[in-house]
């Protein structure tokens, strides 16, 4: 007992840049409701709190999804969050949409860092050196932690071809264990934590595979586990999103070995009292975008939300105003999972940023009947895929004209059962007008008579607000699983 530590891991992912109060998405009974929650001056408090309770034996750490999600972070490219970050004695993270802006923007935010982006499986191209650290190792209470960040391995693969110029992403699958070879017995560490963005169920698969790991922090897929799941011997959390919550996982540990655990997913509580030297910082940080962001543009009557997996409201509202603006008989979006929720009332310019804070070009092309079969087909895959690593979407893609009856648990290429526009079944070989945004939207080797308009997202979704005195943008069905 003598050798016996103690230790507190507390994570942060997927907080999406939300700076300050927003609401958030809770289930109760059969039904969503919605309070504020988040802001990192109250994660600060939280922090500090669970700091002074354990003598600063406290390890946190940030699985990515930081940098991008709203205006401020957008329009300056994430340098907007780096004081508040620094503020916070982060340990370290790893990355997924911060490379939104390009691998020489998220590298120049990684040197403004007071704390390390890790990741194996992230490499130049040219030099196959890696772009940021593989690890780094923290002396805490008198033990030794190697942190091994794993990034989100889709960059390349399923986002827009600049985010990832130069660079190539692999699983980290391969890179891993000699990693955790390197921690043990050259760095003799006591602790091995994988920061990981790969997502729970890429997670759990590699830590099956993977033995070495005594706590795995995953992020990407927004999960909220109100307890650890054990996968072998590696505990692995995640805690949510929009920094709506932290998660907390109280360790005892002897003779380099996890021997009792206690974990908590703390919810970011709007009473809680903001940490006054982070809440200047955060107000610092919004200051020059207030007077935009909270002009009022509408009205919903529809809580828009990006909560659920085969369609949502927020969604339906988007593609709704890309229809209107082009006259288009189809419209379709990426599967995002951002985006804090609107509650009935007003709506303002913030809110349409955090919806789609690129704010890209509204865009129209021609797709024949059998490649909008193709298209929901790969995306149905990427997302349900049987084997974890092949998932690689957000939610399903996110589509309005149509209605598609599919079997989730169908192979590859044979989950669509039927697809109707209004009451008729999809033809093939006829064209379908589409608007889409992103090529998450319809990527470019569907269709024809690709054109981008001039009119922008955020342009799109005001406009329509304009026209109708009141949104209303119920689920309508589109994807029902049979």
């Amino acid at each position: 007992m003598a050798d016996r530590k103690s230790l507190t891991v507390l994570q942060l992912n997927d907080s999406h840049s939300y700076c300050d109060l927003h609401q958030e998405m809770f289930w109760q009974g059969g039904q969503a409701v919605y309070r504020p929650a988040g802001g990192y001056a109250r994660i600060a408090t939280i922090v500090k709190e669970i700091r002074a309770g354990n003598q600063g034996r406290t390890l946190f750490c940030d699985c990515g999804d930081t940098l991008q999600g709203t205006h401020p972070a957008q329009k300056t490219q994430g340098e907007a969050l780096v004081p508040i970050l620094n503020s916070l004695g982060l340990d370290a993270m790893t990355a997924h949409w911060e490379f939104a802006y390009g691998p020489e923007a998220l590298k120049q935010r990684s040197v403004e860092l007071n704390y390390p982006i890790l990741a194996i499986n992230v490499f130049d191209k040219a030099t196959r050196e890696l772009f940021f650290p593989a690890y780094s190792v923290k002396e805490i209470g008198g033990l030794r932690v190697g942190l091994v960040g794993i990034a989100s391995n889709i960059v390349d693969k399923t986002m827009p071809p600049f985010f990832s110029t130069g660079l190539q992403f692999t699983l980290g699958r391969e890179e891993l264990p000699s990693m955790i070879d390197v921690l043990r017995t050259k760095e003799n560490v006591d602790l091995v934590v994988l920061i990981s963005h790969l997502g729970f169920p890429q997670d759990m698969k590699l830590m099956s595979e993977v033995k070495g790991v005594d706590v795995c922090l995953s992020g990407h897929t927004h999960n909220r586990l109100y307890k650890p799941v054990l996968q072998g011997e590696t505990l692995v959390i995640q805690s949510g999103c929009h920094g709506s919550f932290l998660g907390r996982l109280d360790l005892e540990i002897d003779g380099g070995r996890v021997v009792d655990y206690r974990h908590q997913l703390i919810e970011v509580e709007a009473g809680i009292e903001p940490d006054p030297e982070v809440d200047d910082l955060v107000h610092q940080a919004l200051a020059p975008y207030q007077e935009e962001l909270s002009t009022v543009v509408g009205k919903t009557a529809t809580a828009l939300n990006r909560g659920t997996m085969l369609e949502t409201t927020m969604d339906n509202f988007l593609l709704k105003a890309l229809r209107e603006s082009t006259g288009a008989q189809l419209a379709f979006s990426n599967g995002w999972r951002y985006c804090a929720p609107v509650i009935p009332g007003e709506i303002t310019m913030n809110d349409l940023y955090n919806m789609i804070p690129m704010n890209p070009p509204v865009s129209t092309v021609e797709l024949l009947g059998e490649e909008v079969i193709a298209m929901l087909e790969e995306n149905l895959e990427r997302t349900f895929a049987c084997d974890p690593y092949e998932q690689m979407g957000g939610y399903v893609k996110r589509c309005l004209g149509l209605n598609a009856f599919v079997k989730i648990e169908n192979p590859h290429g044979q989950r669509v059962q039927q697809v109707f526009v209004g009451n008729e079944p999809l033809q093939p070989g006829r064209c379908y007008p589409a608007a889409f945004v992103t090529e998450q939207g319809v990527a470019q080797k569907y269709g024809r008579k690709r054109q981008e308009h001039t009119q922008r997202s955020i342009e799109a979704l005001w406009a329509y607000l304009a026209r109708h005195r009141v949104l209303h943008a119920e689920l309508r069905g589109t994807f029902v699983a049979v």
